[in-house]
C-alpha cells in the first residue's frame, strides 16, 4: 500500500474560490438546446417548453453561471433572429455544425431558463462575421433599462425589465482556422479591443473575458495571448482557456495524468498575462476563464456519420465511463488549486452534448462525470488552502505524475472539505493530514466514488451503475468495506487517516 500525506495551514490561503469556477455551457449544437433544455412536445416540458427534469438536475450541480450561446456556433450567428414572435424567427444554416438552426429559441427564451435553474449567463458576442457595432447593440438590448431602439425592442418582445448581463465573452477561439470569421492575433486584439470599449460604453459595470487559444496544443499558443492582450488589455477583465482531454490510446495512467498538462497550462497563461502587465506598468491583473474544458472523444467516429443540414442530430453526444469522472474530479482539483487566478470556468457542456445530464424522451439521467461536478460544486466553496501533497508519482507524457490529486477548502463556517483522487489502478493509499492545528474537528462525511472497472457507465436503463456511496462516520459496515478495504476517515490524535482505495474520487467534510 501507498502512503501519502499532506500539509495544510489555516493561514497560507491560495485564494477565495469564486462561485462562477462551477459554471457550465449551453451552445446550440446538437441536442443541447433542443430535445435537451427546450423540448415543448415532452411531458417534462412546463409551459414554456422548458425540460423541468432536466432544471432539476442542473439546480443539484448548483450551476453559477452558464455560458451560451456558443461556442462556435456563435461565430455566424445573428441574435436578432432569436428573439420576437417566433413565427416570424428565420431558419437559418449553421456553418459550425452543418445543420439548420431554427431559431425557435433565443436569448430571451436562455434568460427565462436561467432563471428557473437558478444559474446567471455568461453572453458570448459575435466577433466572427460581426464586430464592434453589434456587440453594442447586444448590450443595448439586454441591459438598458428603456428609451431607446435596442432596449425599446426588448421591451416590445415582452420583457419590460433588462437581463442586466454582467460577464460578456468577446467571440469563440478565434485563433482556430475552423472559426468562422477567424483572424490573427492582431486581428483579433484590435477588435476585442474596440468592441469591449464600445460595450462598457454602454454599461460600464460588465466584465469581459478576451479569446485566449482555442488549446494547449494551439502552434500559435503563448504568442497569440501576448499580442492580443498587448492590444485589448485596458478593456477585458478575464483571458480564457480552452481544452479537451481523451484517451485515444486506451492508456488509463497516462490519461489520469492530464492534470499534470492542465496545471501546467493554467501556470503559463498566468506568466503571460503578468508579463503584459509589467511591459504595460499596469495595477490591474487579467485574470482565468476556463470557459471550456471537458473529456471529449468518445463520440468522434459516430459524428463523421452525420448528415448535413438536419436539425439538432445525436451530435457530441459522449457516453462518460468511470475513468472520466475521475479525470473530470482531478480537472475541478486543478483549477481550485489555481483558485488566486482562475475565476471563471465552464463545463463543457451541460446536457447532452458533451454533458453530465442525458435526456431521452422518457426522461434524463445522470452521467459518470455528473457526480464528481455536483460535490465539489456544491462543497468546494468559501477559501482554498494551498495545499502540499507529498506521495509518489509515476511517469507519464506529462512529466512525472503524482498518484494524488488534492485540494483541501475551508467554508465560511470552518468547515474543512478534501477532495482527493487516488489514480492507482491497482493499490490503495493510506493518507495522514497533520489537524492538530484545528482542535476538535472530527470527519462530518466520507464519500467515495469508485469501480472496478475504469470502462463502466451508466445509462437511461442502468443510471446508477457509477454512484457516489457515504461511508459511515465513526464505524465501520461490510458493505463500505467491500467498496473501500477499510471504513470511513477519522481523526486520531489530531491526525487525519483514510485508506483510499485504487482508482478513486473522495470527498471527506470535518468540522468542530
Amino acid at each position: 500500500m501507498k502512503k501519502a500525506s499532506i500539509h495544510i495551514d489555516k493561514h497560507f490561503i491560495t485564494g477565495q474560490v469564486d462561485e462562477r469556477i462551477y459554471g457550465s455551457f449551453i451552445e446550440h449544437l446538437g441536442r443541447a438546446v433542443y430535445e435537451g433544455i427546450y423540448q415543448p412536445d415532452s411531458p417534462f416540458a412546463d409551459k414554456q417548453g422548458l425540460r423541468q427534469d432536466v432544471i432539476d438536475l442542473v439546480k443539484k450541480l448548483n450551476v453559477p453561471v452558464v455560458r451560451y450561446p456558443g461556442g462556435n456556433f456563435v461565430s455566424g450567428y445573428h441574435w436578432e433572429d432569436g428573439v420576437g414572435p417566433k413565427s416570424e424567427r428565420p431558419e437559418k444554416i449553421d456553418l459550425a455544425w452543418n445543420v439548420i438552426e431554427t431559431n425557435q429559441f433565443g436569448l430571451n427564451e436562455f434568460m427565462d431558463w436561467a432563471k428557473k435553474a437558478n444559474t446567471t449567463p455568461m453572453m458570448a458576442v459575435n466577433l466572427g462575421t460581426r464586430g464592434a457595432e453589434d456587440a453594442k447593440n447586444l448590450v443595448e438590448y439586454c441591459n438598458l433599462k428603456g428609451g431607446s431602439y435596442y432596449s425599446d425592442l426588448r421591451r416590445k418582445h415582452g420583457y419590460e425589465q433588462p437581463h442586466n448581463i454582467r460577464l460578456w465573452c468577446l467571440g469563440n477561439e478565434m485563433d482556430g482556422p475552423w472559426q468562422m470569421g477567424h483572424k490573427t492575433a492582431a486581428e483579433y486584439g484590435r477588435i476585442a479591443a474596440e468592441a469591449g470599449r464600445l460595450m462598457k460604453m454602454v454599461d460600464p459595470d460588465i466584465e469581459l473575458v478576451a479569446c485566449g487559444s482555442a488549446a494547449l496544443t494551439m502552434p500559435t499558443f503563448g504568442e497569440w495571448e501576448y499580442t492580443i492582450l498587448d492590444e485589448c488589455y485596458d478593456q477585458v477583465d478575464y483571458l480564457s482557456l480552452h481544452q479537451y482531454y481523451n484517451n485515444r490510446a486506451n492508456d488509463t495512467a497516462d490519461f489520469l495524468a492530464n492534470t499534470v498538462a492542465m496545471d501546467q497550462f493554467i501556470s503559463s497563461v498566468v506568466s503571460i498575462c503578468d508579463a503584459v502587465k509589467a511591459k504595460k506598468r499596469k495595477k490591474k491583473s487579467i485574470n482565468l476563464s476556463f470557459d471550456e474544458w471537458n473529456v471529449w472523444y468518445h463520440s468522434s467516429e459516430q459524428d463523421k456519420k452525420l448528415e448535413r443540414w438536419c436539425k439538432a442530430p445525436h451530435q457530441l453526444e459522449d457516453i462518460y465511463n468511470f475513468e472520466d469522472a475521475l479525470l473530470v474530479a482531478g480537472m475541478m482539483i486543478t483549477l481550485l488549486r489555481h483558485a488566486d487566478r482562475v475565476k471563471v470556468a465552464c463545463l463543457a457542456q451541460l446536457v447532452n452534448v458533451i454533458a453530465p445530464i442525458m435526456t431521452s424522451d422518457t426522461g434524463a439521467w445522470k452521467q459518470t462525470i455528473y457526480y464528481p461536478f455536483e460535490m465539489i460544486s456544491n462543497y468546494g466553496r468559501g477559501t482554498v488552502l494551498h495545499t502540499l501533497t507529498d506521495c509518489p508519482v509515476y511517469e507519464s507524457s506529462h512529466g512525472d505524475a503524482p498518484y494524488l490529486d488534492a485540494v483541501c477548502t475551508m467554508d465560511n463556517d470552518e468547515n474543512l472539505t478534501f477532495f482527493l483522487v487516488n489514480k492507482d489502478l491497482n493499490d490503495s493509499m493510506e493518507l495522514t493530514v497533520d489537524l492538530r492545528q484545528f482542535e476538535g474537528y472530527q470527519v462530518k462525511e466520507h464519500v467515495v466514488l469508485t469501480n472496478p472497472d475504469v470502462k463502466e457507465v451508466n445509462t437511461e436503463e442502468h443510471p446508477d451503475t457509477v454512484t457516489p456511496v457515504r461511508l459511515p462516520v465513526g464505524n465501520c459496515s461490510d458493505a463500505a468495506s467491500s467498496i473501500t478495504g477499510r471504513n470511513s476517515a477519522v481523526v486520531e490524535g489530531g491526525i487525519l487517516k483514510a485508506t483510499l482505495c485504487d482508482k478513486s474520487f473522495h470527498m471527506i467534510r470535518l468540522g468542530k
